[in-house]
């Protein structure tokens, strides 16, 4: 780096270069000597590995008559310490055994550089100067538009002295951009941000984008980048960091090829806090030049420039998607109330509109046990035809308005194409593949069910939902080797899954292996507190065993759930079903028809037996499942 650069920033640490000072958020770290000038040399070659050799050379000439080994660990050491940084789980400093050391957090410059950077628009700024007013952020917010071009200009030289030619790169995966607040409560905003790249990335139909599911996984783990885009079988990873301060917010990104864990582009940005989606929509399309990525006319449209949003609008959005994205009972109603603050505050705000589409999609499920499909879904539906109102390309409102419409309208036609329509507008929303399969699944469409979960899975590959539904699907269709291998992948990611035992308990009964498949039932039943499929699948089991008496405690308890609401019929009805009493199986599904129930739980395999009655096929015809 130039000698005119004299500040250096990264993470919440400054390094001014002419004083080899190291301030922390304004406070000064003792360092000096030998670890600051390792830093020093460090920073200059951000992602580069600096040789052990090349820090003897710069810091131990060779009149100088030390043991360099024991001094270089030594200073390291202290260097490490004064980071508060560790060999084991770098966030800094890299070790490569035997090589060198290599700076891996991304590294801002001055305003003192020269150069010029990528032009902005007016509402989305990379710099403020010393001395504007920001509210007495002035020095807080002094950082370089021309940084940006001094990384990429150090990025081509790595590469030309590399002399390898980039491969194309057609998958990333976005880490969680870390938040450099220092304060804790502010992290839905920075994981907020982190969706938002994620979804404007996925809407570009060339490129594979991983979900936030797998994403979320990384979050505050330190490993090596090549080592994370091996698990996500990725080309690329973007990383960086969001720093919020009253009504402004900074965010830096970075792209890295990961086989050759080379820095390919970075930018920072710098905006009013209304306008920091717009950033998003601006990160991806740099992103998108910088891997020479063709877009289509309406890619384009889509990643252009929108209009400032309202700030608490977009905090309060922000916020329900934090919770909404915890997939719980309660986070999915905090997700309602937030969601509904930022419509309050802009009735106009398509987005909070879509967040509750979304939020009451999932209530509505009999898995959170919160609202029965009357309540839930026709509110879903609302939200998403409002949202498309005012805003026709958001995707997750155009998937929230199909479930809807499949699971409580039983309008599968429509369904079926809001789904492909959101699918269109974002190819990279694993959600959306995940619920198209399940709609194709519905219809009797099982491999083409099965191609769609894959592609959900490849989007989301650390996903334990998407991997066990597509093991349900393998079920569904009678591909029970498949579907035990890939329970046994679900079960390798997380062993405590109750969904997995769940299944796996099923494609036993499948396969007459009653004895297991009680055992993985229970497992299922005791991890997921009760859970209702599990518990019903359980009584069966145990009713083909000839234990009637526990099949009917179990019985006698969803009875209970059902009286308080619950959608619970289509289990009641599957536990008749194990007790070889037709009749009353019959008419708990009516119950369920009557209640508006999700169809979806008539393809359960376990139902087998009434597929032949004509009372099962006549309520298949009145739902339109006949086809």
């Amino acid at each position: 780096m130039s000698s005119d650069q004299p500040i250096v920033r990264f993470g919440a640490f400054e390094l001014d270069l002419q004083s080899r000072e190291l301030s922390k958020q304004g406070r000064k770290i003792r360092l000096a000597g030998q670890p600051v000038e390792i830093l020093i040399c460090l920073v200059s070659s951000p992602g580069e590995v600096v040789t052990r050799e090349e820090l003897r050379k710069k810091l131990w000439p060779d009149d100088t008559f030390v043991n360099f080994e024991h001094g270089l660990n030594a200073a390291v050491k202290r260097l490490r310490r004064a980071l508060n940084d560790s060999a084991e789980s770098p966030r800094f400093v890299e070790t490569l055994p035997r090589r060198g050391y290599r700076f891996i957090a991304p590294v801002q410059g001055d305003s003192a550089l020269h150069g010029t950077a990528a032009p902005v628009p007016p509402s989305v700024k990379q710099t403020d100067q010393p001395g504007a007013s920001d509210g007495g952020h002035g020095r807080f917010w002094t950082i370089s538009a021309a940084v940006a071009l001094v990384i990429l200009g150090l990025s081509g030289l790595w590469m030309m002295r590399s002399k390898i030619r980039p491969s194309p790169i057609r998958s990333l995966a976005v880490l969680p951009l870390e938040n450099l607040s220092a304060d804790p409560s502010q992290e839905y905003f920075s994981d907020g941000l982190t969706d938002e790249l994620i979804t404007e990335l996925g809407e570009i139909s060339a490129l594979r984008v991983i979900s936030r599911t797998s994403v979320m996984t990384f979050k505050k783990v330190r490993r090596p980048l090549p080592e994370i885009a091996r698990e996500l079988n990725v080309d690329a990873v973007v990383e960086g960091t969001v720093l919020r301060s009253d009504h402004r917010v900074r965010i830096t990104a970075q792209l890295i090829q990961a086989a050759a864990d080379k820095h390919l582009w970075a930018q920072s940005y710098e905006s009013d806090l209304g306008d920091a989606l717009a950033i998003q929509k601006q990160v991806a399309r740099s992103i998108a030049n910088q891997i020479k990525i063709e877009l289509t006319q309406h890619e384009q449209a889509v990643l252009a420039d929108s209009k400032p949003a309202n700030p608490e609008a977009q905090e309060a959005y922000l916020k329900g998607r934090y919770f909404w994205n915890k997939r719980t009972a309660d986070g999915l109603e905090k997700a309602v109330d937030y969601f509904n603050q930022a419509i309050r505050m802009d009735p106009a705000f398509a987005r909070g509109f879509s967040g509750l589409a979304d939020s009451y999609a999932l209530l509505g499920v009999s898995e959170y046990g919160v609202l029965s499909p009357k309540d839930a879904y026709p509110k879903a539906k609302a939200a998403a035809v409002k949202a498309l109102e005012l805003d026709s390309t958001l995707a997750e409102a155009h998937i929230s308005l199909a479930f809807a419409l499949d699971g409580f309208d039983w309008d599968f036609e429509n369904g079926g194409r809001e789904f492909r329509r959101g699918i269109e507008l974002n190819p990279g929303y694993a959600t959306g593949h995940q619920w198209y399969a399940g709609h194709l699944m519905l219809l009797g469409k099982d491999t083409e069910a099965i191609a769609e979960m894959k592609k959900a899975e490849s989007l989301d590959p650390l996903s334990l939902i998407i991997s066990v539904d597509l093991a349900e699907d393998f079920l569904i269709a009678h591909r029970y080797d498949e579907a035990i291998q890939q329970i046994r992948k679900t079960m390798d990611m997380d062993p405590q899954f109750p969904m997995a035992h769940y299944q796996l308990g099923n494609v036993f009964l499948q396969q007459g292996r009653l004895r297991e498949a009680i055992a993985e039932l229970r497992r299922a039943v005791d991890l997921s507190a009760g859970n209702a499929a599990s518990a019903s699948s359980l009584a069966y089991a145990l009713a083909v065993s000839g234990r009637n008496d526990e099949a009917g405690t179990i019985l006698n308890d969803l009875k209970k759930r059902s009286s308080s609401g619950a959608s619970v019929t289509p289990d009641i009805a599957l536990v008749y079903v194990g007790l070889k009493q037709d009749d009353e199986a019959m008419a708990w599904l009516e119950a369920g028809y009557r209640a508006r129930f999700n169809p979806g739980a008539l393809r359960r395999p376990l139902f087998e037996r009434l597929r032949g009655d004509p009372r099962f096929k006549d309520l298949l015809h009145r739902i339109g499942l006949d086809r």
